[in-house]
């Protein structure tokens, strides 16, 4: 038990390069927020639902992150700073990052206990501070969501998501590689696809303007007389 905490301590550590021992870490909220919900999960599942209620909301009164306990998460799920909801039929694999004000929530309160209302995180995902994941939605292995992005639909293995609602971004190799993206952003330059199908549209729209102003200008020019018509068969005669 003591190694896998160790193990679960720089698992942090290699996320986060803030904290200068494992000791500092056990302060972390977002360590206390994952002990709690242990807890409170293994009491849901016992049908213990009041006594798994009152360790949830101990738990927010200290950490300010809400996790249902019905909320099933795996190995090594990290809560950087706080601030954080967390629906009841989320699912959440293992080394799972989110950051501040994120929420995972559900989109269809009249569904029901049994329904999957919130969304499943593979391995690896990493949220942005302030983003929303919502519904019943899947978010692939180490797909990025960046900061304050709004995802409604389900996200592809490996996909960086951006924006409102959230859209699939072009990520450089060297940035897509990296064992760890903070914040799931990757970059502040990297091509956006929306933006580079304006680009090419605009430069469409000014080729077709640019014939268009060709054409007009040909039909308001002069036409030949039968004297200019004379001259020219002779000139290509010569």
């Amino acid at each position: 038990m003591l190694r896998d905490l160790m193990a679960y301590l720089d698992s942090i550590r290699a996320r986060d390069p803030a904290p200068r021992s494992r000791a500092e870490i056990l302060l972390y909220p977002g360590l206390w927020s994952l002990a709690f919900h242990r807890v409170a999960h293994r009491l849901y599942r016992a049908r213990l639902f009041f006594l798994a209620r009152a360790v949830n909301h101990l738990s927010r009164f200290l950490t300010g992150n809400d996790i249902h306990p019905g909320a099933r998460i795996g190995r090594r799920f990290f809560i950087d700073h706080g601030f954080t909801v967390i629906g009841e039929t989320a699912e959440i694999g293992d080394d799972v990052t989110l950051y501040q004000n994120v929420t995972l929530g559900g989109t269809d309160p009249a569904n029901g206990i049994a329904g999957k209302r919130h969304p499943t995180l593979a391995d690896g995902v990493i949220v942005g501070s302030g983003a929303q994941v919502l519904g019943p939605i899947h978010v692939g292995a180490r797909a990025r969501v960046g900061a304050n992005a709004v995802v409604t639909k389900d996200v592809a293995d490996g996909a960086t998501m951006v924006g409102i609602p959230a859209r699939a971004m072009l990520v450089d190799v060297t940035a897509y590689q990296r064992d760890f993206m903070p914040y799931g952003t990757p970059c502040t330059d990297c091509p956006d696809p929306e933006k580079q199908k304006l680009e090419a549209l605009q430069g469409e729209v000014e080729r077709l303007q640019k014939r268009l102003a060709e054409l007009i200008a040909e039909r308001a020019a002069p036409s030949p007389t039968p004297e200019d018509s004379a001259l020219f068969r002779e000139r290509d005669r010569a």
